[in-house]
């Protein structure tokens, strides 16, 4: 049996998403001396560390179809409604 020829293949139009706006910072170190005399200055420095987590989930479809086939020579049964 030959195979039937596909329609032509149909396009959507494209689907614009809203842009991704990203940020992305530069640091410099400037150094001021200072002088105090006779006098000690004690500086205690806090680094806070902002870490971030991006967690990420999966998911899947499982998509079944079937075709049937009558690959007999004769002809289909009769059925009791008629033809």
């Amino acid at each position: 049996m030959p195979m039937m020829p596909m329609g032509p293949v149909k396009m959507c139009p494209p689907i614009v998403h809203p842009t991704k706006c990203c940020v992305q910072h530069t640091f410099s170190t400037t150094v001021v001396p200072h002088i105090h005399p006779t006098h000690t200055t004690v500086v205690n420095h806090q680094n806070i560390q902002h870490k971030h987590f991006f967690p990420q989930t999966n998911s899947m479809v499982n998509s079944v179809s079937n075709q049937q086939f009558n690959c007999g020579g004769g002809r289909p049964p009769m059925s009791p409604y008629g033809r």
